[in-house]
């Protein structure tokens, strides 16, 4: 499968002045694959370490901090020579090494005429923790589930074609809508995660996606044991299994800790939640005391709410029939289920997540983004209803430039308001 996040990695390889590059991301979805397909792409030759193999070349790491020499040690232990700019030496389950990921300093300082890329499960839990890697030594790369556009360019090139090439009210052409929102709902069902994508549009055998999605769960489930303990763990595996009754409340109110457990409190469960949002499992977005820029300084760190970081494994772990979907038919956990896939396809499209806004008895708005100079007020419907109360409060209150509406409706412009279909909110901040 195509992933857009080559493009970064060929950006990378062509600037003059790049840094070691550590990709992030959660488990499963696809930094292994993605390195090693954008070698044999763009390189003459690749040098692949996966440290959580032990295969002992971890043992050159250790006895040195010369890159010049860790280069010189590989090359006599692989038997080949490592040019510059015509290898890409790839260091995978880099979390296994310590002494590998310090190593990235001496890379960038010494021999900066290497190309090197980095990756790990987990890798953002360790990342997280003061002096774990040499900041300013390297560059990060983001990399997340597939999108609503990658999936389609696989699942139906000639859609993706007439995807692409909306850029404006005046290209969109009403009569692909319908097919446009059928392949949608089965992005719905299946998800960004690529084993589940790949074994949709190689097999369509809809049995076996809860099967990968399963699987899925379970090794994040098995994550949560081995790397933090049995008290730990369950505290994670709690607020995980907390997220579909905590988006389900009445009006998606904010993250309750009484939800997770009977008198749960913030000291019980924010190490977790910090632990599922750096390992990538959990979006996390903030409410706003005002609507001004710059967001960030307003953010209510007590006040936010989680999502799952994939819309398919919300799914199956909600366990919503496919009939609801496929059929288009209203269901009490629509809404929130179309908002956790809008937030997963606007992340990517943005340096910071969106932060919603919340205030008693005023507005109650999904999404707010931040864009240059401007705040961008977001409401997402599941159908193609338009009432939307606090969204036209907030817009004759604040008068923004610009708003976005998602729904199943068409394309189209009304004043301030910006009217999205949902299978475009991949390509959202570029339809505004």
């Amino acid at each position: 499968m195509e992933r857009s996040a080559m493009r970064d990695l060929l950006n990378w390889k062509n600037d003059n002045n790049k840094k070691p590059l550590i990709i992030k991301g959660a488990r499963q979805v696809g930094k292994t694959w993605l390195m090693k397909e954008f070698g044999r792409k763009y390189y003459k030759d690749i040098i692949y370490i996966n440290f959580d193999e032990k295969t002992g070349e971890s043992r050159i790491f250790d006895s040195t901090k010369s890159a010049q020499t860790i280069i010189d040690q590989l090359e006599i232990v692989r038997s080949k020579k490592i040019e510059p700019q015509s290898t890409l030496i790839i260091f995978d389950e880099i979390q296994e090494s310590p002494n590998a990921l310090g190593s990235l300093k001496y890379f960038c300082e010494n021999t900066p005429e290497y190309h090197v890329i980095t990756a790990g499960s987990l890798l953002g839990t360790y990342l997280s923790k003061p002096a774990s890697y040499p900041v300013g030594k390297v560059n990060l790369l983001d990399v997340y589930p597939l999108s609503f556009s990658e999936f389609l360019k696989d699942r139906h090139p000639g859609l993706s074609e007439y995807y692409n090439s909306v850029t404006c009210e005046k290209d969109y052409v009403e009569s692909f809508h319908s097919n446009m929102l059928s392949v949608f709902r089965e992005y719905l069902i299946v998800g960004g995660m690529p084993e589940c994508a790949e074994s949709w549009l190689k097999k369509r055998d809809p049995e076996d996606i809860p099967v990968k999605q399963n699987e899925i769960v379970s090794i994040y489930e098995n994550d949560f044991t081995k790397h933090n303990g049995a008290v730990n763990a369950a505290r994670i595996l709690q607020v995980f299994h907390s997220i579909p009754a905590q988006l389900a409340k009445e009006n998606n109110e904010k993250f309750v800790y009484g939800a997770v457990r009977n008198g749960g409190r913030a000291r019980d469960f924010e190490d977790a939640i910090q632990w599922l949002t750096a390992a990538g499992i959990v979006n996390q977005i903030f409410n706003i005391s005002s609507s001004q820029i710059p967001l960030k300084p307003y953010e209510i760190l007590t006040n936010f709410k989680l999502f799952l970081f994939d819309t398919g494994l919300l799914k199956y772990v909600s366990n919503i029939p496919n009939s609801h979907i496929i059929l288009d038919e209203d269901f009490p956990f629509k809404g929130q289920l179309c908002e956790n896939y809008v937030l997963q396809q606007l992340i990517p499209q943005m340096q910071f997540p969106p932060n919603f806004y919340a205030r008693s008895n005023e507005f109650e708005i999904d999404f707010l983004i931040q864009k240059e100079n401007q705040i961008i007020p977001v409401e997402v419907k599941s159908g193609k209803g338009k009432k939307a109360t606090s969204f036209k409060r907030y817009i004759e209150t604040h008068n923004p430039e610009t708003a976005i509406r998602f729904s199943s409706n068409g394309y189209m412009k009304n004043g301030s308001i910006t009217s999205i279909p949902l299978y475009f909110a991949s390509k959202a901040l570029e339809l505004i």
